[in-house]
Order: C-alpha cells, then sequence, then structure tokens
C-alpha cells in the first residue's frame, strides 16, 4: 500500500488530544494542564503517549514535573493551535447562526418577478428577518426545477410545473396574457383586432428559450396562426419600451405594464375568445419541511401579488369580447 493510501485510512486527530496538547505545551506542566482541563494528570500523560503514538514521533520532553516541546512538537503546536481556533470560529458561527432571526433564504426567480414582485416582497421580509441572507438566482421555470432538486435554491417563485411527486406547488395568482401596443396602433385605435392581421404584425416578445415564448407560440399555432415577424429580448422594460414607440406589438400579461396602462401609454387588448393563462407560485421540494421564514417569505409573496394584479385598467367585457375579432 502506498503512503498516500495509508495516509488516507488514518483517523483524524483527535480534538481531545490536541487540546489538551496545546494546553500542555503552554503550562509546561501535567499538573497545571490537568488542572486547567479539569483531568487528572494520569490522564493527560495517557493522552499525549496516545497522540504521540498516532503521529509516530515524540512530541514532548519529560524534565521531571516540566515538559517541553521536541522540534517535531513545536511544528506540530503550530498546526494543531490553527485546528483549534477553526473549531473555535466555527462553533461560533453556527451560534451567531442559530439566534433568533439569523438564516438564510436562497430564492430562484424569473426576472419578470425579480424586476416586479420580489423588490416589495423583500422589502417587508427583511422588516422581519433583518439579519437572514438572501440569495436570489435568475432563471427560467425549467432552470429553476432543476436548482430545486439540486438543493442550490429553497424556493423557486415560477409558473406551475407538470404534477412531480419530488415537488410542492403552491399557487399564488392566476394572470392572463394579451396583447400590448402603443394608442397609435391601428388595432388600439379600432378597438379591436382582427384574426386575419395578427401573422402580418411585427411582434416585440420575451426571450425565444422562455416559457412564456413556448406558450405564446403554442397558442397561435393551435389556432393556425404563425407569427412571422418578431424580435425578441430578455428584458420586459425594453420590450415596453419598444411598444411604445410603436415598433411592434408584444404579447404581455397586464401586471406587468400596470403603471403604463394606468397613464395610456400602452393598450391592452386580448387574444381572442380562447383565453393564455397562466399559473404562478412557489415550488419548494416536498422531502423538507417550511421554516417560519419561508413561510413569512410565501405569505408576503401572496399579499403583494394580488395588490400587483388587482385595479388593472381594462376595458369592459362587452367591449373585450367585441375586440377580439377571431
Amino acid at each position: 500500500m502506498s503512503d498516500e493510501a495509508r495516509s488516507w485510512k488514518r483517523a483524524p486527530l483527535d480534538s481531545r488530544q490536541l487540546r489538551a496538547f496545546a494546553t500542555l505545551a503552554r503550562t509546561a506542566s501535567f499538573t497545571a494542564a490537568g488542572r486547567e482541563l479539569f483531568l487528572s494528570q494520569s490522564a493527560i500523560s495517557h493522552s499525549m503517549r496516545a497522540l504521540e503514538e498516532d503521529v509516530g514521533c515524540r512530541l514532548l520532553d519529560r524534565l521531571g514535573k516540566k515538559v517541553s516541546l521536541t522540534m517535531a512538537g513545536e511544528q506540530f503546536l503550530q498546526h494543531a493551535e490553527k485546528i483549534l481556533s477553526e473549531m473555535n470560529e466555527a462553533r461560533d458561527a453556527l451560534v451567531h447562526l442559530g439566534k433568533w432571526g439569523r438564516g438564510r433564504l436562497r430564492i430562484g426567480a424569473s426576472t419578470t418577478v425579480c424586476t416586479y414582485i420580489l423588490p416589495s416582497v423583500l422589502r417587508e421580509f427583511k422588516a422581519s428577518f433583518e439579519h437572514y441572507a438572501i440569495t436570489i438566482v435568475p432563471a427560467d421555470t425549467a432552470q429553476m426545477l432543476d436548482l430545486l432538486h439540486d438543493g442550490r435554491v429553497d424556493l423557486a417563485l415560477a409558473l406551475e410545473p407538470k404534477p412531480e411527486e419530488r415537488l410542492v406547488f403552491e399557487p399564488l395568482f392566476e394572470d392572463e396574457l394579451e396583447f400590448l401596443m402603443s394608442p397609435m396602433h391601428p388595432w388600439a385605435l379600432a378597438g379591436a383586432v382582427e384574426r386575419g392581421d395578427i401573422p402580418t404584425q411585427h411582434y416585440i416578445l420575451y426571450d425565444r428559450n422562455s416559457y412564456t415564448f413556448r406558450l405564446v407560440d403554442e397558442h397561435f399555432r393551435r389556432d393556425r396562426l404563425v407569427l412571422n415577424s418578431f424580435m425578441e429580448l430578455g428584458s420586459m422594460e425594453a420590450i415596453k419600451e419598444l411598444v411604445k414607440l410603436n415598433l411592434g406589438v408584444s404579447v404581455l400579461a397586464p401586471w406587468i405594464a400596470r403603471e403604463e396602462l394606468k397613464s395610456g401609454s400602452l393598450v391592452a387588448l386580448p387574444l381572442g375568445r380562447r383565453k393564455l393563462r397562466r399559473q404562478w407560485g412557489i415550488a419548494r421540494c416536498r422531502a423538507r419541511p417550511l421554516n417560519l421564514a419561508e413561510e413569512t417569505f410565501i405569505r408576503l409573496c401572496r399579499e403583494v401579488t394580488l395588490k400587483l394584479t388587482r385595479d388593472i385598467p381594462s376595458w369592459p367585457e362587452e367591449r373585450r369580447t367585441a375586440a377580439t375579432g377571431c
């Protein structure tokens, strides 16, 4: 067996022996070391013999009642003190972390959620959990599920995934995707969307690799409509600004453009008689129970999203039905 293989088979050093060795090195007396550690002189002596046998060399010179370090002992003391110091730091860190209101919360969220939902949620959360370390990992729904399975996030604020035994999905709110356009767009001026015009428009859509893009594409393909001309962007704010300039039509949830709809800088019209709705919620691993901080975070998400999706400017239902044109 090689020396490297033997080193892997050795048991780790005994922390009690290390502590006794460091104390003995400082006091230079078995009696004093035993008194400090509440051990008998013979227990300290036995511990040092076991340590020397374990490391394979003599660490101490015994001169009557006094003790001095050998050259090997002096070198070993440096390592022992470092190990003991790091062990104390680890203990202090855990004690500090275990105090009320301390911990960590790792959240997976889409860039849309990061922009429009999380700021309000985290402001309220920090009021109750001031010393919590919060990590936000931006990702699409599919990526967030992988992060959950790998234990890299605790909660994922995402669109509802396919049912999965290992996950729990806590619904938060449902939204409906609609056409968003400039008030100068012909559809906005006419107050209606003609089915035949849908494939002829230029669209400004969210990232092609996103779950939402796939939902939009599948929705229109079911109606045998293809969005032939489109630009894709990874920023909702950029999409809204281009749509305001009448450079294209987008397909977004009205809550994302709540302020623009209120001010009249954007107009929303239904996609058609067949709705395209999405369910948002929080996914988590079934095997791990929620702690108080996570329960609080979910409750705050419910409160914030309720306010966000409430009182969004919209057309009366009879006009919305007439406006579909398909």
